[in-house]
């Protein structure tokens, strides 16, 4: 599994401050509704052998899965900092027990992105995300992490 981090010092941030990348063993197979269980450790070890302590952590996905009570790969996160490190969620598909008011819409794109967060209110962690540079649907420093970890994936 391939992990990769962008720092950034504002959610405005043009420029990321710094890149991060890792490579870690797959230890889990895929199982619906248990992504976290391939993603975590990769996003733990990218966190570690860097010496990471992020004022907040965004990941690809949902923190929880229904909006507001079932843990997604974001709440497992949250745990695992013991609640000290605000999480926000942002995913480019509704996953199905998504009620509305979870989307945001950005760069004039009729296609929303989702937001879920804990540690951070919701309507401040959508805040955040509408506030990102970029004017494309997916934030400009969301689209590095992930061009960023596929670029690594490539060289294995």
């Amino acid at each position: 599994a391939c992990a990769a981090g962008v720092a950034f010092d504002s959610f405005r941030d043009k420029a990321p401050a710094a890149l991060y990348q890792t490579v870690s063993t797959v230890s889990s197979p895929y199982i619906p509704g248990h992504f976290y269980r391939r993603e975590l450790p990769a996003i733990m070890q990218l966190i570690e052998e860097n010496g990471l302590t992020p004022a907040c952590i965004v990941v690809d996905g949902y923190v929880f899965l229904d909006g507001k009570s079932r843990p997604g790969l974001g709440y497992h996160l949250y745990e695992r900092f013991d609640g000290r490190i605000p999480v926000i969620g942002v995913a480019k598909s509704r996953f199905k027990t998504v009620p509305d008011g979870y989307e945001i819409y950005r760069g004039g794109s009729r296609r929303p992105l989702y937001v879920t967060s804990a540690g951070i209110d919701l309507s401040a962690a959508k805040e955040a995300i509408a506030s990102m540079a970029g004017r494309d649907r997916l934030p400009k420093l969301l689209k590095l992490a992930d061009r960023t970890a596929r670029e690594c994936c490539e060289g294995l």
